[in-house]
């Protein structure tokens, strides 16, 4: 996992310079095909993936993301109308039969069906319209890292090529940079303060909200920590109840919209007496963790997820655990 984490840099650079023409191509096909909405098929981190690549789509193209339940398919039998849509499919091992099933029987409805994969000749790939290879390599470490990065990146990527945003791939091409700083962050102070505690809050808002979702996986995953993520707005309808003194907060800011109002969140959360720590250089009750500032906002949460990833991979190492693998997990998962 460690090696994985620290080849994120190359890996997405290796990506972004193979992959050009196909990211065009599947971007103008969007245009001409010019979608009322998109739908998102996966599960798991790949589904959290869909998570950030829908908040991207919706504040750039101003298009909705819907995510479909695969079992609507493999399961239940039924077939969607989405001649209008298009979907995109995300999985890295592309041979999920639910996603394959979804992803078929969204062609057939007649929806430009995009996927994206580290298996270039895998199940899911055959079923779409436009296959886009993260160009990952193996990933041998149960838990997603380099893969979640590189299909983060290229979603991101192609919606950029869709709506023609220069600014925005302008950022995502200085993203090999950026996350080489983010992965020297130094977030080991987080670690002290769920030493005796085994559950906590990761929260954000917006893109931040889909990587929260993503690090309190991981957290699971990895570490044997029981972590939930939450919208800083949603966590103060009910979920505050349990916060107590020295209760983990990890709040993720991103030089977006949403920063002031997180940083409002951790400022009430660290008054009822919780450790709270935020990812934000604007004064604040919480302790500021570092973090690398990309050239855009949609950028941002991905840098301060390769900096966690470092982070938890050594957190779960101080713990006893051996991140690479986790207890009763599988590299590949193929659910029905």
């Amino acid at each position: 996992m460690r090696e994985e984490i620290l080849s994120i840099p190359d890996v997405t650079a290796r990506f972004l310079d193979a992959s050009r023409d196909t990211l065009a191509a599947a971007g103008a096909k969007l245009r001409e095909k010019n979608p009322p909405f998109l739908a998102s098929i996966a599960r798991g981190s790949s589904d959290h993936v869909s998570a950030f690549l829908k908040y991207s789509s919706e504040l750039t193209a101003g298009i909705p993301v819907a995510s479909l339940g695969p079992s609507v398919a493999s399961i239940y039998g039924v077939t969607l109308k989405l001649g209008s849509a298009a979907t995109l499919s995300i999985s890295q091992s592309g041979k999920s039969p639910d996603i394959v099933s979804m992803t078929n029987a969204a062609r057939e409805s007649g929806a430009l069906t995009i996927a994206i994969t580290n298996v270039i000749n895998s199940d899911l790939a055959s079923a779409s319209d436009f296959p886009i290879d993260i160009l990952a390599g193996p990933e041998r470490s149960v838990a997603a890292t380099k893969s979640f990065v590189s299909s983060a990146v290229a979603g991101l990527a192609l919606i950029g090529h869709w709506t023609e945003d220069k600014k925005l791939l302008a950022a995502i091409d200085d993203l090999p940079a950026a996350l080489a700083k983010a992965v020297a962050c130094d977030w080991s102070p987080f670690a002290s303060a769920v030493t005796d505690e085994n559950s906590l809050f990761v929260l954000g808002r917006g893109p931040s909200l889909a990587i929260a979702n993503e690090m309190a996986l991981k957290f699971k995953e990895t570490s044997a920590v029981h972590a939930e993520a939450y919208s800083a707005a949603e966590v103060m309808h009910g979920p505050k109840a349990i916060v107590g003194k020295g209760f983990p907060i990890l709040v993720l800011a991103a030089r977006d919209a949403a920063e002031d109002s997180l940083v409002d969140a951790a400022n009430r959360l660290a008054e009822q007496g919780a450790a709270v720590f935020l990812t934000s250089a604007k004064p604040s009750k919480a302790i500021a963790l570092p973090f690398v500032a990309t050239s855009h906002p949609l950028t941002d949460p991905l840098a301060l997820l390769v900096s966690f990833y470092a982070f938890v991979e050594g957190f779960a190492r101080s713990r006893g655990l051996n991140p690479d693998e986790p207890p009763h997990l599988r590299k590949v998962t193929e659910t029905i």
